[in-house]
């Protein structure tokens, strides 16, 4: 009896050590960072902002976009709660960890596809809160080619001295 116990107590233990095994963090943060642009598109408001750290910060394209948390909901619930989200599709991505022996934050960016935008950027920083990833700085910028960056920041400066742009 014992023999037995101590053959299944072998067999299992693997299998039990296995399944506790943590997941790769690089799967893990591509999968947040997935389901966050799919409940954006969906305007899946509580699913979206669960996907992110308490403390987070959400960087926009305007220069006057930077929120806490708590901020970026104010200003998206409204818009999740008429049905409209936002949809960007990841094209590339890429996923670095930090090299702390906790294994506990990571940074990324990645190009995005959007109908309404042509290609932006997103990057950010992940950090490891109770066994998930979640967001704790997002930032969407509009990446510029170098032959028109010239262009584009003038106009920018006229736009902030208060002079009509085109």
């Amino acid at each position: 009896m014992r023999t037995l116990f101590l053959i299944l107590t072998l067999l299992f233990i693997p299998g039990a050590a296995l399944a506790r095994a943590p997941a790769d963090p690089v799967v893990a943060i591509n999968t947040t960072l997935d389901a966050l642009h799919d409940a954006a598109s969906k305007a899946d408001g509580p699913r979206y902002f669960a996907l992110y750290a308490d403390d987070a910060i959400y960087i926009g394209t305007d220069a006057a976009e930077r929120w806490t948390l708590t901020e970026f909901r104010a200003y998206a619930t409204p818009y999740f709660s008429r049905g409209q989200g936002w949809t960007y599709r990841p094209r590339e991505r890429h996923v670095v960890i930090a090299a702390l022996p906790c294994r506990c934050v990571a940074w990324f960016d990645e190009l995005l596809d959007s109908k309404s935008y042509g290609t932006s950027r997103g990057t950010g920083v992940m950090v490891l809160r109770d066994g998930v990833w979640k967001v704790s700085q997002y930032a969407l910028t509009f990446p510029i080619p170098n032959d028109l960056a010239k262009h584009m920041t003038d106009e920018i400066k006229r736009f902030e001295a208060g002079e009509k742009v085109h």
